[in-house]
């Protein structure tokens, strides 16, 4: 549950914060008349968003037993790939997120209100349609018969709207670099879990092979039925009988895209590409030179 709560949280937070940077910046500048087409494009990104999963939820019970584990497995690989281009991204851009998205929001306005409804429209779809999948994904691997996979992602993102709505007020601050930086490197372990998952499906449908060839089964140290197991499924989708294959790809996954985004340096954290120490050098240097 906790897992699928992080990943709630996280996604919903980035297009929280979106809304409220667009709608502060529209606030701020005078522009109200501008919040209905922005909000028609909210609206619409959510909707397709809700749509698409429910296309993924549904749809995929009428399919057969290997059609359905394949269509799993594949889509749980897919998700897995965005959600850390992702992580990676946000990283990256995180500190720089509201003055891109003020730049497009000011092309936007220029351009008139179909272009307003677009730029909203896209900037929550993009987000909403990641987190539809992955959700999916996460869930459809984490699933044990009850709500509590979706209650999480429900928690999730009610929590994210709510710290969204405190930013908006200024009741909240927080560093986001730092913040979508831990957040995102527990969102890599869950995706390792998932990924794993998304081979095991791949397996029971016979695309595939080593479906017998388990690594370890330590079922009776740790019964899936268990408070531990579920916790432990629920958190890092932890299977008790992996195969070989299933523990290689979670091994392959995991220890390099780890490493390499909590890097302290590199293209994982975006330094050397914001060089605030020496901005603030520069400027604390300035009166030296004109005394």
């Amino acid at each position: 549950m906790f897992g699928n709560y992080l990943i709630g949280l996280r996604e919903g937070l980035e297009a929280s914060l979106v809304v409220c940077i667009l709608i502060a910046y529209l606030v701020k500048t005078g522009r109200r008349d501008a919040l209905r087409p922005i909000w028609t494009g909210i609206a619409v990104a959510i909707l397709l968003a809700l749509g698409f999963g429910c296309a993924l939820e549904f749809g995929s019970q009428e399919m057969t037993f290997e059609a359905q584990e394949a269509l799993g497995g594949t889509l749980s690989i897919v998700a897995v790939g965005l959600v850390t281009w992702m992580v990676f991204w946000m990283r990256r851009t995180a500190r720089h997120l509201k003055s891109e998205l003020h730049g497009k929001l000011d092309a936007a306005l220029a351009m008139g209100t179909g272009a307003l409804v677009a730029t909203a429209f896209l900037a929550v779809g993009r987000e909403g349609l990641e987190t539809a999948l992955f959700v999916w994904a996460s869930v459809h691997a984490a699933s044990d018969g009850t709500p509590r996979p979706l209650i999480g992602v429900a928690l999730g993102l009610l929590t994210a709207v709510l710290l969204g709505w405190l930013f908006y007020r200024g009741a909240l601050r927080i560093n986001l670099a730092k913040f979508f930086t831990w957040t995102g490197g527990m969102l890599v372990v869950v995706a390792a879990g998932v990924i794993a998952y998304g081979v095991h499906d791949l397996q029971e449908a016979d695309w595939i092979p080593g479906l017998r060839n388990l690594a370890f089964d330590i079922s009776g140290t740790i019964p899936p039925d268990s408070w531990y197991g579920t916790l432990l499924k629920g958190v890092f989708n932890f299977q008790p009988d992996p195969t070989v294959v299933q523990i290689t790809v979670w091994a392959l996954y995991l220890v390099p895209t780890l490493a390499i985004f909590l890097a302290p340096v590199g293209f994982a954290s975006g330094k050397g590409k914001v060089k605030v120490p020496d901005e603030q050098g520069s400027r604390g240097s300035q009166p030296s030179k004109t005394s």
